[in-house]
């Protein structure tokens, strides 16, 4: 019995499904990592893509001299003999809605996959910085800077813990090319 105590056949073993277990958890961490990155890489284009188009749908308010590359919100109002500014991020949430197949819960636009949410967006703050009425350079661009927040669940960790809460900056530029 002794001599059986001693031997050293299979003491590798342990430490063979150890070092493999570990592996598993590291891949299924940096699987999770590269997950998380692609969804809110795709919300961030998918805002940039919803504020710009509706920039672009609203084009009768942008300053007519657009050929110069001007792209500023602006509209000429006869019966004040003046140009005013006009800006609309009213539908922004709505084209966002038709991009990424999202559905309203509550107070959240949710995004379901196989009867599970995949991630919920909420409280959209779309904030536009209009271009001087007469820009110093051409370098001045229609820019918008939303902020939206952003809960995914997480895949890692078996519902053991809490879903990633966010708050994702945006910055979006339109500059007409003509």
């Amino acid at each position: 019995m002794i001599n059986k105590l001693r031997e050293k056949k299979g003491s590798i073993f342990p430490l063979t499904i150890a070092i493999v277990l570990s592996l598993f958890i590291i891949f299924a961490g940096v699987s999770e990592y590269l997950r998380l990155k692609l969804i809110v890489s795709g919300i961030k284009e998918a805002i940039q893509t919803a504020v710009i188009s509706l920039s672009i749908e609203n084009y009768d308010n942008i300053y007519s001299s657009s050929r110069e590359g001007y792209s500023g919100g602006y509209k000429y109002i006869d019966e004040k003999d003046r140009w005013e500014e006009m800006l609309h991020t009213e539908d922004v949430f709505n084209k966002l809605d038709e991009l990424l197949d999202l559905r309203i819960e509550e107070d959240h636009h949710v995004k379901v996959v196989n009867g599970e949410y995949e991630y919920k967006l909420s409280d959209l703050e779309v904030n536009i910085i209009n271009t001087p009425f007469a820009p110093n350079s051409s370098g001045d661009v229609f820019e918008a800077d939303s902020y939206i927040s952003l809960e995914v669940p997480l895949s890692f960790g078996w519902e053991h813990l809490p879903p990633l809460k966010i708050r994702l900056k945006v910055k979006s530029k339109y500059m007409a090319k003509f």
